[in-house]
């Protein structure tokens, strides 16, 4: 996936708003980014752009050397929020996506089984969504990402509403199982210490309009752990990095967890 010199402006009668800048941007296969910055950076309108889902109105989003104009299966989104049907359970809601796609019903119990066991859900493959805790709706929505095969995985702040127990937890296990796929992720989230667990390098992005401001790669070994000095140490440093836009922005959601 590349991005080439991306800009995305917002424009109405009264305001043209500056959302994204000229960003840069290479990601390989198999590699698992963080991006990080201030609330309204833009991190999300970028991640929109990469998954077809916005277009930029400067420059161009690449994947595998073509113009990314429309959503596609090889680029699945995971939101904050679970968007899973209340109506379905927990196996229905996996192989929702399968069916829309035309795969037939045993291909398409095949790879449920799969995935709904990877996440760690086969006791809960008949519960609905209001019986399932926020951790179970996260690797239920992970579930139905993965069981399309994608090539790439863009994660929004995935985890940021749960308790640091289960997110501490998930995070073990997207580790694990990113590791075993081989999948290419873009991961956005404000925890500085969970892109340095997580990622193979962390872009750190501007205040709005949101900018490359500098990458830092995290060159340590896996599995890792929140309490690791060594990941500890990285997240200070990406946090040096942060500390003027922390104080620069207005919002009290721009304070970065170490």
């Amino acid at each position: 996936m590349a991005l080439r010199g991306v800009t995305r402006h917002f424009r109405t009668r009264r305001h043209d708003t500056l959302a994204i800048d000229r960003i840069s941007l290479s990601v390989n296969e198999g590699e698992f980014v963080c991006i990080v910055g201030p609330s309204g950076c833009g991190k999300s309108t970028l991640l929109n752009i990469v998954a077809g889902l916005d277009h930029p109105t400067g420059g161009e989003a690449l994947f595998d050397g073509r113009l990314i104009d429309r959503p596609g299966r090889e680029r699945i989104v995971v939101f904050q929020e679970p968007a899973l049907y209340p109506w379905l359970n927990v196996r229905a809601n996996v192989e929702l996506g399968l069916k829309i796609a035309g795969i037939g019903r045993s291909e398409r119990k095949r790879l449920a089984d799969r995935y709904i066991s990877l996440v760690n859900l086969r006791r809960f493959e008949k519960a609905y969504i209001h019986e399932l805790s926020g951790g179970m709706k996260q690797r239920a929505q992970l579930a139905r990402a993965l069981a399309v095969e994608p090539r790439m995985l863009l994660m929004d702040e995935p985890f940021a509403a749960l308790d640091a127990q289960t997110r501490d937890v998930l995070q073990q296990e997207l580790q694990e199982i990113t590791s075993r796929l081989k999948t290419t992720v873009i991961f956005v989230t404000h925890n500085v210490r969970e892109a340095v667990i997580l990622a193979d390098r962390v872009v750190v992005m501007t205040p709005a309009p949101g900018k490359l401001k500098t990458e830092i790669a995290i060159p340590l070994p896996r599995p890792r752990g929140p309490d690791s000095h060594a990941v500890v140490d990285l997240a200070a440093r990406v946090r040096t990095e942060l500390q003027h836009d922390i104080y620069a922005a207005q919002s009290a959601e721009d304070s970065y967890a170490i």
